[in-house]
């Protein structure tokens, strides 16, 4: 085990504005674009979502007010408050994303002007520290990831810019053995001068954020940019160095985060999600870009950080009180990009596909877990709302994080007072059923919207379907995933909703451990255990509206069919023969699995059948 650094330190040639001229001209610190530009485009964004939300409201006020108010109206309606914003936003995000896609000569021009400087000639001088954190995970299948990076950059022909760490917080002795193993292993392999380290902590104190705090205490002074690695993360070399340009280009970049896209699954759950995300990322990600610019999201691996600020400004506080929502942040990484900001340096997302991946949860018990932990993350902001000195753009993303999950409790509630709107208005004569059936139909469409703006992206776009596996591959993938969403977001939002009602007295907590990666089913009793509260309010739901309302529940099957279903649901998505079947038919397959980027292929190719499980700790 040895930190040798060998790479020379070089001063950058780069191209920047003079601070002066940044100020003068009125542009964002990096001197990337019009500080001007942006308040405009943010007032717009305001003004499309203030004025979209307050016609719903009055739609809903109009149905809800139809026979006079009643307790239950007004719990609604302060409901819809904080569960339809995220949902608008959403919706305005894609439409402004697929106007930059398709309605405008060079829409990537006006999102992220830097990308230029990402293009090959530019010679690089910055060096780069990458970085893999873990925890218990299976250590073979993370070094293989780790490898694959360091080849594909190697192959760039700029490798010498960049030493690799591997950050253990292992605590399960077994596991650590093997890391140490193959990290004396793989050091032995690349020789003198080795530019491979490998630490392991003996505790795991602020977690990830505090195992990456500890790198930049050590040796954060040799490098100028980090690239935060999970264990299930993997970049190309190609894309990695166009960033690490851009970051060249732009001493003032503090953050610049990737577009990380999920990787081809043997999991059917992680193959048809991923599906769905990658179409939707796309606009989405383009229209948040274009009026977020220098206050953009940090997703806390798979970008690159200017390690001297990022060390002296972005340490994070820990939080008064208890656990859970007192002590070490769990969601480190959007207050790490607020604190970035606050220090004068711009925190930007490059918003295209450019060969940077993660693996997504192979069942919906794994992906629940793991929302969860976001949930309890993203509900600490509460306490950081007050962190003085913040632009109110960032104040804006740690209140937009809280309400991400404050909305999902809120579109619960309105789900269970259906039945008892149902009693209350039955008997009332000029019901405005069409008002209420419009206003449905509209706000599923607009929950909707990120994922029909991506299909229509790759329906218009020359060659994309191609990349698909044809037409009539993609479009069956389509109806596939559609129903996939509403399934899965009803599971997901109930048990987030059970979460929180946990939290509120005292009993939910969130460990931190490895996650499950591979293909596995899930036995009858392990998913009844997790989803039977699911069942339970299915059953009240179909049970009431079968009785008082037929229409009426055939009306909200979209949104409540998955709570009946989420046992069985769960463990149809999770099992390998089906992930196999959806494989061998092309269907809910990304371009990456028709063909197969050579970073991707490298993992594939080190991949060997194992007759026993991964060696990972028990979470």
């Amino acid at each position: 085990m040895t930190d040798t650094v060998t790479n020379p330190r070089v001063a950058p040639t780069t191209f920047p504005r003079p601070a002066q001229a940044v100020d003068a001209l009125g542009l964002t610190p990096a001197g990337i674009e019009s500080e001007a530009v942006l308040r405009r485009r943010r007032l717009l964004v305001l003004v499309l979502n203030s004025t979209t939300l307050a016609v719903l409201l009055l739609g809903l006020a109009h149905v809800l007010g139809a026979g006079g108010w009643s307790a239950a109206d007004v719990v609604i309606a302060v409901a819809f408050l904080f569960g339809a914003p995220w949902t608008v936003l959403g919706f305005w995000n894609a439409a402004i994303g697929l106007w930059l896609l398709h309605g405008r000569r060079d829409g990537l021009a006006e999102v992220a002007p830097f990308a230029v400087w990402g293009e090959e000639g530019q010679p690089l001088t910055l060096r780069t520290a990458v970085l893999m954190t873990l925890r218990n995970e299976d250590p073979a299948r993370a070094f293989r990831r780790l490898r694959a990076v360091k080849e594909s950059l190697d192959a760039t022909g700029e490798g010498v810019w960049f030493d690799y760490f591997v950050l253990s917080d292992t605590n399960d002795p077994q596991v650590a053995a093997a890391e140490e193993a193959l990290a004396s292993a793989w050091t032995r392999e690349i020789g003198e001068p080795a530019r491979l380290t490998y630490r392991r902590r003996s505790d795991n104190a602020g977690f990830k954020a505090g195992n990456v705090r500890d790198f930049c205490e050590r040796w954060g002074d040799r490098y100028e940019l980090m690239l935060p690695l999970d264990a299930d993360s993997v970049m190309s070399g190609e894309s990695i160095l166009s960033m690490a340009r851009m970051m060249q280009a732009y001493p003032k970049l503090g953050i610049l985060q990737s577009l990380v896209v999920g990787m081809p699954s043997r999991s059917a759950f992680a193959r048809i999600f991923q599906f769905g995300m990658r179409q939707g990322m796309r606009p989405y990600t383009m229209g948040s870009a274009w009026w977020g610019g220098d206050c953009g999201p940090f997703w806390g691996h798979n970008a690159l950080v200017r390690v001297a600020p990022f060390r002296e400004h972005c340490h994070l506080p820990v939080l008064p009180g208890k656990a859970p929502l007192g002590g070490a942040i769990l969601s480190h990484d959007q207050v790490e990009a607020v604190l970035m900001r606050r220090a004068g340096y711009e925190v930007r997302v490059l918003p295209v596909e450019a060969g940077s991946y993660e693996e997504n949860p192979p069942t919906l018990l794994d992906y629940v877990k793991r929302d969860l932990r976001w949930c309890l993350g993203n509900l600490q902001y509460l306490k950081l709302m007050g962190l003085a000195g913040l632009k109110p753009m960032s104040r804006f993303q740690l209140a937009w994080a809280v309400l991400m999950f404050l909305g999902l409790p809120a579109w619960t509630l309105m789900i269970a007072l259906v039945p008892l709107k149902v009693v209350e208005d039955r008997a009332l004569a000029g019901y405005p059923a069409g008002v209420a059936i419009g206003l449905y139909c509209v706000f599923l469409a607009m929950y909707l919207s990120p994922k029909l703006a991506g299909f229509l992206d790759i329906l218009i776009s020359k060659g994309a379907v191609a990349r698909y596996g044809g037409l009539p591959r993609f479009l069956s993938s389509m109806a596939i995933e559609l129903v996939f969403a509403f399934l899965q977001g009803a599971v997901s939002s109930f048990r987030t909703t059970v979460f929180m009602i946990g939290l509120v007295f005292g009993r939910s907590r969130i460990g931190w451990n490895g996650q499950a990666r591979d293909a596995h089913a899930l036995s009858f009793a392990t998913a009844f255990a997790g989803l039977w509260p699911h069942l339970l309010f299915g059953a009240y739901l179909f049970a009431t509206l079968a009785v008082l309302s037929p229409s009426v529940l055939l009306w909200s099957l979209p949104m409540t069919a998955g709570y009946v279903l989420a046992i069985p649901f769960a463990m149809l998505t999770a099992l390998p023969a089906l992930g196999a079947w959806l494989e061998r038919r092309g269907l809910c397959g990304i371009p990456e699995d028709f063909e197969t980027p050579p970073v991707l292929a490298a993992i594939a190719q080190a991949e060997e059948p194992r007759d026993e499980p991964p060696l990972r700790a028990a979470a």
